[in-house]
């Protein structure tokens, strides 16, 4: 009678920079979704009669959405995996921008564009960055933040003077069925490259994981959930993303990063992506100008980003932070001495700088939301970056009054100016977690696949 030799586990196909390669993919495509609201103003306006307050409600669901979305996609990744939602997330901004080209009444932009192109932003947002990077690398875990997150500067910012050619020279719908054929083309390759790691027979999912924590925090791995219902599997990623939220809400720190996070929407998404252009124009610069500096900024944003997520490695995430947002409070303060008609070198100075800075506060918050909530860091940070969203929204709506009220947007970037003041100090009063420094890299966890390509990440 021959032996019986069991077969070996299949090691996992997938590599780290495979993953994170099909990751970047899905956020540069959903990150081109982000900008183009701002260029469909004046054309809705103009070709369907609508008002500037219809349009800029649907822009205002679509920011509300994308980050409530967030937490809870961090959960479903953890139920469903990281490629169905992924892929899940690049049908819905396809479908609303498709079906954008199809409107006939303001209402059917807050559905299409604020409801359905939110939730697939929200959920390929940072914190998707966060998964992959908690879930395939650890020594290296800074450096990848960084780059997943210059992929949504990518998005959001390199096509912004395309997408602008594309509505001049032909028309808006154009520019949205360009988008949605950009994510239909992306969702066979985001499918193949994007996958959870294997677990090997035998080991636990608590002993897989790089902090070894145990608890509700982590997956479980009985054959219950595997062939639960989706729908129960759906309820109970929204219960796990509640829960977190329960339990980091009674803790400092959640509600430090929250508001750091905070500040940083409202002087970036809120009051540069908002209000630049129009304040340039108030100075005599032509629209179309203004809207090129933005595009420079987030080009400047991708050598920020990964160069924080590479000092984010080596320093103390806390005083990274201090120094970002006190250096971007420097910058907006000095914005109303620095615009005029044309564009002169000081002003180019403050496009690098703010360029810099801008994204660069998200490698160090992903990190010191792993240092204090370990396993929960993704859904955690879902939270933070929903805050995030907030104080953009807020400050959008403030700068809009404050122009209305003092006939100038000079008020708007000292008060953005004394926000980032304001979250420098904060960052610095969060403790450091117990245990390691948070610059040591966490243990590695041991292969679920083929060991070198799990080593080299």
């Amino acid at each position: 009678m021959k032996d019986f030799h069991p077969r070996p586990h299949p090691r996992n196909p997938g590599s780290p920079w495979t993953v994170a390669s099909g990751a970047a993919l899905a956020i540069v495509t959903a990150g081109a979704f982000s900008t183009l609201a701002g260029l469909l103003v004046g054309p809705l306006h103009a070709d369907l009669g609508w008002s500037r307050a219809s349009v800029g409600l649907g822009s205002l669901v679509n920011m509300v959405v994308y980050g409530a979305t967030a937490p809870f996609a961090a959960a479903l990744m953890d139920r469903f995996g990281m490629r169905r939602v992924a892929v899940g997330a690049l049908c819905l901004v396809g479908a609303g921008a498709a079906l954008t080209t199809t409107m006939t009444a303001p209402w059917q932009f807050v559905l299409y564009w604020g409801v359905l192109v939110g939730l697939g932003t929200g959920a390929t947002a940072t914190t998707f960055a966060a998964t992959v990077t908690e879930r395939w690398f650890v020594a290296r875990r800074g450096l990848v933040t960084g780059l997943l997150t210059a992929a949504s500067v990518v998005g959001q910012f390199v096509f912004l003077p395309v997408l602008s050619w594309v509505i001049d020279a032909y028309s808006w719908r154009a520019a949205a069925t360009a988008l949605a054929c950009a994510a239909t083309c992306a969702l066979p390759v985001v499918w193949a490259a994007v996958r959870d790691p294997q677990k090997e027979p035998g080991r636990t999912e608590d002993a897989a994981h790089p902090a070894g924590r145990t608890g509700d925090n982590t997956r479980p791995t009985d054959r219950t959930e595997a062939t639960a219902h989706p729908s129960d599997r759906t309820e109970d990623a929204a219960r796990r993303a509640l829960r977190t939220l329960a339990r980091a809400a009674r803790t400092g720190p959640f509600w430090l990063l929250a508001g750091t996070f905070a500040v940083c929407g409202a002087s970036t998404n809120g009051v540069m992506w908002t209000h630049f252009a129009p304040a340039a124009h108030d100075h005599g610069m032509p629209v179309t100008v203004a809207a090129s500096l933005l595009s420079l900024i987030g080009i400047f944003n991708v050598a920020g980003t990964v160069g924080s997520g590479w000092l984010t490695d080596r320093a103390d995430p806390r005083r990274l932070l201090a120094t970002y947002y006190a250096l971007r409070g420097l910058t907006l303060l000095a914005l109303p001495l620095l615009l005029t008609s044309a564009v002169d070198t000081p002003l180019v100075a403050f496009t690098v700088v703010f360029g810099l800075l801008d994204v660069a506060t998200v490698p160090p918050t992903i990190a010191l939301c792993r240092a204090h909530y370990g396993a929960d860091a993704p859904v955690v940070f879902g939270w933070v970056s929903a805050a995030h969203q907030v104080g953009a929204g807020a400050v959008a709506f403030a700068g809009g009054v404050a122009r209305d009220t003092f006939g100038s947007y000079d008020p708007v970037w000292v008060g953005a100016g004394a926000l980032c003041a304001g979250a420098a100090l904060l960052a610095l009063t969060l403790r450091r977690p117990p245990g390691p420094g948070l610059t040591r890299p966490a243990p590695a966890r041991p292969a679920r696949h083929a060991p070198s390509a799990r080593d080299t990440a």
